[in-house]
């Protein structure tokens, strides 16, 4: 009898006890059921997920205190506590909010196809059209600079050309995209982000860290993804327009047509115009360049059967510039009278998808540009054409645990100017040949992005490349990715190598200037870098609102490194691929807090080294700062439809280039910030009319007067040179400075207001 007791209490009531269950349904805001919803019970560590009808069942639960979390990508998690008593069943039906601040939509950048972003094994950053409108620019070029890590860098003080640093590294090493497609081209960075009306753009993504194992050279240090808005969700007509109290004016318009069952297009215009020569430095060079932009973008979707892909888009920039002395005219240009720096860009872009009609999910993508550069600076002329053309056929298959994408891949590019980078000197009869450039690039890749289990994921890739001037080359890469079960954190660990084939001309800026002879000491090797980085994600959902930390870190190591050296000879600029190493490390965060009341903070910070060590020598990179931190600070008051957004960011000394020992300007920038205010008033039903104006550079920085060195002689006639081509110092020029325009930091355009209107009609 007693042994029966003992059976009864010890096996039959704890199995009584384990006959608790919960059930019920998820549902989104609209009562449409959601598959494959997270279930997690976390007292015991039991989950599921939801059927086809968005229901669900946890059986087999002990009587106690349970706590039922609901996660599913793009909706707010949720979270109950409960007790069950013994014998009970529990109905817990839920409804998902949409998570819209998290950004967890669908990205392409880090492994070129659709998903998600907490499930990319590569980190991705994602900014949509509402971070940029906190802070509003004429171009996507200049709207960058509010992201954490990343740099517009101006790199000259005339004509005010610049390129995108990310994590320290200069622009040649970023790569530009627009849906997806690679602008191959050195200048990609400055032209590729101009003139795309802003309200077509859908999101820009932001990947830090070599992807040459997708996308090949120009990809070593990140990319740039700027994505459009799919024509059939485009407005039907949309317009934006601003002016600046220096006399800027910019007009982005965006037009919808089609017939939805055959064909969706859209157009964007963008026009911007500054011809108000201002020089509030009196150094007597113009304080911003004379633009006359203009911009075509056409993109059109084709619907076709079984829902298969076809797109292409096209895009015109024509682009007139100068910058100078006050007085200089188009009379002036090219000659050796009055200084002026004058660049006509004419630029066309094509790129596409078309998926092949087969059973296996083959695409063909393509893209290719003409780039056509008249420019004078000084008495020096700058005239050169690039072509590219850039295709590849990739396939896609998916089984239950990989995720496999390969692809055959092909550039041509073609490149000549009328510098000896595209000449050679006949030993026969001593005459300059014309000679130029032309590369081809085939290449394969493959990637496999493993599922291991439902929390962890494995990406594996490996590219071939053979350039026909360089060779061979391998650029591997490995990621790894984990999530909690409620998605709440995220840890991503990668690594890979990355390359890159300069075209000196296309990319510095310097070399062009006229100041300086451009001297090659070596047939120049492609650069290849080694790279680690480390991401952690956390969400938190609080009472008030909602919390994104965001922490990565990263190491980069270079060999074959490019660097120019303007330091030897303040009169000539040396490049050669570097006979030691370099090296690009740091840690970035940023924190985003959304609250209900309408608050809104997205801070951010990275701490970073970028050194390189030759002759046992080590300096900063030239132009690279140690720190940067960001902010945008907003407020939204509903009742009234007004908004209010205060937008900065930091930035720590960077070593400047000087000309010589005795050059008296400072070797470091100090500390400065640039800060602007916006108030943004809604007008009309559902947004559709707004109007915004604000004032840009707050604090009024600027750099010193004296940063164009010998303003007043930019053709050096006062200078006396030694036999080596160096400046000596006399009565007339103590210093022994030359005219150089390459000390520049930061913008000489002040404080100024600006006031706009948007207006869109759906």
């Amino acid at each position: 009898m007693l042994k029966v007791l003992y059976i009864l209490i010890t096996v039959i009531l704890p199995l009584s006890s384990l006959g608790q269950t919960i059930y019920g349904t998820v549902t989104d805001k609209n009562g449409k059921p959601l598959e494959f919803v997270n279930i997690y019970e976390k007292v015991d560590g039991i989950g599921t997920t939801t059927d086809e009808l968005g229901k669900y069942k946890i059986e087999n639960l002990p009587t106690g205190e349970h706590k039922l979390i609901v996660s599913f990508v793009g909706y707010i998690p949720f979270e109950e506590s409960f007790y069950l008593s013994n014998g009970n069943s529990l109905k817990v039906d839920v409804v998902l909010e949409e998570d819209t601040q998290s950004l967890d939509e669908f990205v392409v950048s880090g492994t070129m196809k659709p998903i998600s972003k907490t499930e990319s094994a590569v980190p991705v950053e994602v900014y949509n059209t509402e971070f940029f409108k906190a802070n509003p620019t004429p171009s996507l070029f200049e709207s960058m600079e509010n992201v954490n890590g990343v740099r517009p860098q101006n790199n000259c003080n005339v004509c005010n050309t610049g390129d995108i640093h990310i994590n320290g590294l200069e622009g040649s090493y970023t790569m530009v995209l627009i849906d997806g497609m690679p602008l191959v081209s050195g200048l990609s960075t400055v032209y590729g982000l101009t003139g795309i009306p802003q309200s077509l753009i859908e999101r820009v993504e932001v990947v830090k860290g070599p992807a040459s194992t997708l996308y090949g050279s120009e990809a070593i240090g990140g990319l740039i993804n700027v994505i459009t808005k799919t024509p059939v969700n485009a407005p039907i007509f949309s317009a934006d327009v601003f002016s600046s109290s220096w006399g800027e004016v910019n007009t982005d318009l965006g037009f919808r047509f089609g017939k939805k069952e055959k064909f969706n297009s859209i157009i964007g215009v963008n026009y911007f115009n500054y011809q108000n020569p201002i020089d509030h430095n009196n150094d007597g060079f113009t304080d911003l360049t004379l633009q006359d932009r203009i911009s075509v973008f056409n993109k059109w979707s084709f619907n076709r059967k079984q829902s298969r892909v076809l797109n292409i888009a096209f895009r015109y920039n024509y682009e007139d510039r100068w910058g100078g002395q006050m007085n200089w005219t188009p009379v002036f240009r090219g000659g050796d009278s009055v200084y002026g720096e004058s660049i006509y860009t004419s630029r066309w872009e094509t790129f596409g998808t078309y998926q092949l009609p087969t059973k296996e999910k083959v695409f063909f993508q393509f893209s290719g540009n003409g780039h056509q550069q008249n420019s004078t600076y000084g008495d020096t002329w700058y005239i050169a054409d690039q072509y590219v053309g850039f295709g590849q056929l990739y396939w896609n298959k998916v089984t239950k645990k990989h995720d496999i994408t390969s692809a055959l891949v092909y550039r041509y590019t073609y490149y000549d100017d009328n510098t000896p980078a595209t000449s050679f000197v006949n030993t026969d009869s001593s005459t300059s040949i014309n000679q130029p450039n032309i590369t081809h690039l085939p290449g394969v890749f493959v990637q496999d992005n493993i599922s291991i289990g439902t929390q962890s994921k494995l990406l594996l890739g490996m590219r071939y490349d053979y350039n026909s001037i360089h060779g061979n080359i391998f650029t591997p890469r490995v990621n790894y990715k984990w999530s909690s079960k409620d998605l709440r954190n995220t840890l991503r660990i990668g690594g890979g190598t990355g390359y890159r084939v300069v075209n000196v001309f296309t990319e510095d800026h310097a070399a062009l200037t006229g100041a300086r002879t451009v001297i090659f000491e070596e047939a120049l090797k492609p650069e290849t870098s080694y790279n680690a980085n480390l991401n952690y994600v956390h969400k938190a959902y609080l009472d008030a609102g909602l919390l994104n930390i965001d922490f990565s870190g990263w190491f980069t190591y270079f060999t074959n490194k490019i660097v120019p050296d303007y330091e030897t000879n303040a009169n000539t600029i040396y490049y050669g691929n570097l006979n030691g190493s370099a090296k690009s490390q740091g840690v970035s965060l940023n924190v985003d807090l959304y609250l209900k009341n309408g608050f809104r903070f997205l801070i951010g910070s990275t701490l970073m080294d970028v050194l390189i060590k030759e002759n046992n020598i080590i300096e900063r990179q030239l132009l690279t700062e140690n720190f940067t931190g960001n902010f945008t600070l907003g407020y939204e008051l509903k009742q009234i439809g007004l908004s209010i957004d205060y937008t900065g960011k930091v930035y720590s000394p960077m070593r400047l280039p000087l000309l010589g020992e005795l050059d008296n300007r400072s070797e470091h920038s100090p500390w400065f910030s640039i800060q602007n205010i916006q108030l943004t008033k809604s007008l009309g039903k559902q947004d559709q009319f707004e109007v915004y104006g604000g004032i840009k550079n707050l604090l009024n920085y600027t750099p010193p007067s004296n940063s164009i060195a010998r303003a007043f002689d930019p053709f050096d006639r006062g200078v006396i040179f030694d036999n080596d081509g160096n400046a000596i110092p006399t009565e007339n020029n103590p210093n022994a400075l030359t005219f150089d325009p390459a000390y520049v930091y930061a913008s000489n355009q002040g404080i100024r207001g600006f006031i706009g209107m948007r207006y869109s009609f759906k």
